[in-house]
């Protein structure tokens, strides 16, 4: 065996178990590699040793002709007899040092990681590659721990700065794929190298269509590339000495120069206002109860189009409209209509924006915010300081049912770069004086009014006028 470099943008794990009826096993192998998948994985859990043999010998056969490599999982001594390229073991299949001994120093070895530690005793192991997961649920493996979108940025910090690659893995499909790939990114910047699919490809009536629709998103973000997100990265901006009279400012991020300004920033928002009078978005809002009349009248103020409708069953079709989607779940009685708005919005490339009313009140509001947030992409988050603290993790700031309480944080710049760096989207901070960050840049606003949280739904509205104009900007785009 020769060790080669792998290209590990779509990695295909086989399942015959789950090939359509009336479908060959090794026809739909051959579709998929000529729809564009890059390494395969033979992978017979329920087989004898001679069956599984003879599966892998004519899996390789068919994958020579194509000079794609072939993995063989967990099972070492069928790796060494058909000479595949290398193996995949899990947390509980013989360790790495054993394989290498038994395979050499040119065979392939990726080993399944599920938590940071995992992944720092593979990197020291010597594993080529680690698969990262379970992302979302999978039939592969029902009892599988769900590590979740948002699980998988700080495995991938250690793999910063070795060799060792990574796929993503655990139902993975076209409708959560462009969310996979943006949330799939360590706070540094570094993103998967690949992912990993069963079902997807193999339980489709049309493999290579399937895997070349799944190529083609792969190659379209590796081409754009993730945003980094590294502080050494991060453009600054000073205040300027002769703004401190502005409402609007940008907050110094690192001690670099920088050439945007807070005018730039003005100029641009107000741009947008002539946007929303000009396309009339539709502005699609599943919010709560207290504020359904205050935000669709806010939306009709600015000039756009509100529409109220949580059921599941719509989702989908509104998702197709151009517009914006705000979430607010300040009562949280449509998590099934939220969970499939975003999903739909993402698919659609329509922006969403989160605002976790009262998220750090109840556990319940807690494991609700993180199930949405793993389940779409948010494009803004908008919360007060004690949402935005629950949302961090921190007790630094606390609240009180809705509301949030005490001082606020003693660097609430910090506060939003961070959080934004790590959703990987803006985040929007309200109060007396607001603060926006989208991982790179920080805006200070200075012109609230501490009245605005002694009026019911202010926030929520706040809400409200964000998603308008998100609408608006993805319409002109």
């Amino acid at each position: 065996m020769v060790k080669a470099p792998i290209d590990y943008t779509l990695y295909l794990v086989t399942g015959r178990e789950l090939v359509p009826p009336g479908k060959d096993y090794y026809q739909s192998l051959e579709e998929s590699l000529r729809g564009g998948v890059t390494v395969v994985q033979v992978r017979e859990k329920k087989v004898d040793t001679r069956e599984f043999l003879e599966v892998a010998r004519k899996t390789k056969e068919i994958c020579d002709r194509f000079h794609v490599p072939v993995l063989v999982n967990d099972r070492v001594d069928i790796a060494v007899a058909i000479k595949a390229h290398g193996v995949h073991v899990g947390q509980d299949d013989m360790p790495i040092e054993v394989a290498r001994s038994i395979l050499g120093n040119d065979a392939i070895i990726g080993v399944s990681a599920g938590t940071v530690e995992e992944a720092k005793a593979a990197v020291a192991a010597g594993a080529d590659y680690i698969g990262i997961g379970a992302v979302y649920p999978t039939g592969s493996k029902s009892n599988a721990k769900l590590l979740g979108v948002r699980g998988v940025g700080p495995i991938l910090s250690v793999l910063e700065g070795t060799n060792v690659k990574s796929v993503v893995i655990g139902g993975i499909k076209s409708v959560n794929l462009l969310r996979v790939l943006h949330g799939a990114v360590s706070p540094g910047g570094k993103p998967v190298d690949g992912i990993a699919v069963i079902s997807e490809i193999i339980a489709s009536q049309d493999p290579r269509a399937s895997a070349s629709h799944l190529v083609s998103v792969l190659h379209s973000f590796f081409k754009a590339g993730p945003s980094p997100k590294s502080s050494s990265l991060i453009p600054s901006i000073f205040k300027s000495e002769t703004s401190t009279a502005s409402p609007i400012y940008l907050v110094p991020t690192s001690p670099n120069p920088a050439h945007s300004s807070a005018d730039t920033i003005k100029q641009d928002a107000a741009h947008l206002l002539t946007l929303i009078k000009r396309y009339t978005p539709m502005i699609h809002q599943i919010t709560n109860n207290v504020v359904i009349n205050q935000s669709a009248n806010a939306t009709l103020a600015l000039g756009a189009s509100p529409i109220m409708a949580t059921a599941e069953a719509e989702q989908e079709d509104l998702a197709r409209i151009p517009g914006g989607l705000l979430i607010n779940f300040g009562t949280v009685t449509d998590k099934e209509g939220m969970l499939s708005a975003g999903k739909w919005a993402n698919f659609n490339r329509k922006p969403v924006v989160f605002d976790p009313v009262g998220v750090g009140a109840t556990g319940f509001r807690k494991s609700t915010a993180k199930e949405l947030l793993d389940t779409w992409q948010a494009t803004v988050i908008k919360g007060n300081p004690g949402e935005i603290a629950s949302l961090l993790g921190t007790s630094e700031v606390r609240s009180r049912g809705v509301d949030s309480v005490g001082s606020g944080f003693a660097n609430p710049a910090e506060a939003v770069l961070t959080l934004a760096r790590r959703e990987r989207c803006i985040v929007v901070m309200t109060g007396s004086t607001d603060y926006i960050s989208n991982g790179q840049t920080v805006v200070k606003l200075n012109n609230g009014c501490d009245l605005l949280g002694n009026i019911t739904g202010s926030g929520c509205m706040v809400g409200t006028a964000v998603a308008t104009f998100c609408g608006a900007a993805s319409v002109d785009a």
